[in-house]
């Protein structure tokens, strides 16, 4: 029996939204996540704790309306959620990154799950989950599992499923109040999106799972979901609905942005580090510093690059899922190198001396080494290679 699923978003009734009014402008979203950035960075030393969690620091997202930012202007976001507002999205998500990847990490999977939301629920799923965004709920996308004991739905005789199985890397586990899931249905019918309501069924956690090289504070660890229930209503859209491209490959230019913010902070510490040194009259650091300001640059025009793809691929969907994707893949392959040109011209600046904490170089070259290693880079590069060799053009 093939599980019941939400139906496809449909704009919201006037009765569904008129508690909420517009936070904010995209710009003025971009504004408040630059402004919050130095505040991130000076916190994140204090934060960088194995099993910790940045909970002060989401409590500032939320107090500056950026945990709503990427609901639509009618549920009282600011309307990043669009194509037109790619780039102030990207920006968004750079600012929180340059001020702390950690950080970061979970709020642009927060920022997924929203989007995902709102792109496969019913209205009133949409709704309902905008006025948990508003009372400072976190959300987020759990999908990495071990095929051994992954996550399953078992239908009950009263309409409602039990869950077997556990989530690996489940970050912000213990912390996110409605992660959203991906779990196998029963007889092979495909993927289940649901919305876990995690405040009322925690799942049981294992800690000692989530011992990494850097990124400690995302508490990304083994989430055991075996006997807790849901009901038709957390399903969110149709089955394997959630690999639907260009969404699940096109997204990656959100993560990517979070990297360059954290690349940008390498850049903007190893000036301020060599400042306090006076070694700003060495040509060879100058040098360096030279080529890590192409290096920041050339990410900021990639952000304005996937902008303007996202809105002539909008402007041309259907057609432009594949474009998209190719896209997508092409930028969080130059960020990827982007970054570690920047780790490596840093490391040749700071010298030994700078990588001692408390300066901040040894955690940060941690978290964005870590959290460079995202899902499968070569299959990534190799499928803009047969995008081109195809004759097709972005």
């Amino acid at each position: 029996m093939l599980l019941a699923a939400a139906a496809p978003s449909c704009p919201p009734s006037s009765e569904t939204t008129k508690a909420f009014e517009a936070a904010m402008t995209p710009a003025q979203a971009e504004a408040a996540a630059a402004q919050l950035a130095p505040r991130l960075f000076a916190q994140a030393a204090a934060t960088d704790v194995e099993g910790g969690f940045p909970t002060r620091e989401f409590n500032w997202l939320h107090t500056a309306g950026l945990l709503t930012a990427a609901l639509p202007a009618a549920l009282g976001g600011a309307g990043l959620h669009t194509p037109a507002a790619t780039l102030a999205l990207l920006r968004v998500l750079q600012h929180v990154g340059r001020g702390n990847l950690a950080v970061g990490r979970v709020y642009e999977g927060h920022v997924n799950a929203l989007l995902l939301i709102q792109q496969l629920a019913t209205a009133d799923q949409v709704a309902r989950y905008a006025a948990d965004t508003h009372a400072g709920h976190l959300f987020g996308v759990w999908n990495t599992e071990n095929p051994a004991d992954g996550v399953h739905l078992e239908a009950l005789p009263n309409g409602r499923y039990r869950l077997r199985g556990a989530k690996t890397f489940a970050s912000g586990a213990g912390h996110l109040a409605r992660p959203l899931i991906t779990g196998a249905l029963p007889d092979g019918q495909g993927w289940q999106l649901f919305v876990l309501p995690a405040d009322a069924q925690p799942p049981v956690l294992d800690r000692s799972f989530w011992q990494p090289l850097g990124m400690r504070a995302t508490a990304s660890f083994r989430a055991d979901l075996t006997g807790l229930e849901i009901g038709a209503e957390d399903l969110i859209g149709p089955p394997n609905a959630y690999y639907q491209q260009p969404a699940f490959s096109g997204g990656a230019i959100r993560f990517a942005a979070v990297q360059l913010g954290g690349a940008e902070a390498v850049c903007d510490e190893t000036i301020a580090f060599l400042r306090s040194l006076g070694r700003t009259d060495d040509p060879y650091q100058r040098q360096r510093l030279g080529e890590m300001a192409i290096l920041r640059e050339s990410g900021r025009q990639w952000l304005r690059g996937a902008a303007e793809n996202a809105a002539r691929a909008d402007a041309a969907a259907p057609a432009g899922a594949e474009t998209t994707v190719a896209y997508a893949n092409m930028m969080r392959t130059a960020i990827e190198t982007i970054s570690l040109d920047m780790l490596r011209l840093a490391e040749r600046c700071v010298g030994a001396r700078g990588l001692l904490r408390p300066q901040p170089f040894e955690r940060l070259h941690r978290d964005l080494t870590h959290y460079l290693r995202q899902p499968a880079p070569d299959g990534a590069l190799a499928d803009v290679g047969r995008f081109v060799l195809d004759g097709k053009t972005f």
